[in-house]
């Protein structure tokens, strides 16, 4: 099944050049240390944020930069667009009626990144 993602999660995109940090809204009413997340938590801006520069042609300000430079890549703000929710998210356990969010689920930026996690934002400790 994988971790399960809470809010203070890293995410990484295939097309961004740093990593950010998941936000999850205590709107599910699940929560330990941090606000567990669902499949839903897909909101750009409010869940995903930037992950500093973009550097994907199919992103319209990247395209028109990169033209404008003669065809020489030119990486632009990341601004996130995330219309699906996550996939797969977690088979058996349900957050707020949705499936879990866990460290195995993606999600796809509508300029072709692919969004995963880098760190679930929870760890399991080990006492002796």
């Amino acid at each position: 099944m994988g971790q399960l993602v809470c809010g203070g999660a890293m995410l990484q995109c295939s097309f961004g050049a740093a990593p950010s940090s998941f936000v999850t809204l205590p709107a599910n009413r699940v929560v330990n240390a941090m606000p567990a997340a669902n499949i839903m938590d897909n909101k750009p801006m409010v869940n995903i944020l930037p992950f500093g520069m973009c550097n994907s042609l199919a992103n319209p300000t990247v395209a028109s930069a990169t033209a404008a430079a003669l065809g020489a890549l030119t990486p632009m703000p990341c601004i996130p667009v995330t219309a699906a929710p996550w996939a797969p998210g977690s088979p058996t356990v349900l957050i707020g009626n949705m499936p879990a969010l866990n460290n195995s689920s993606k999600c796809m930026c509508n300029w072709g990144g692919v969004i995963s996690v880098a760190n679930p934002g929870q760890m399991t400790i080990q006492v002796p």
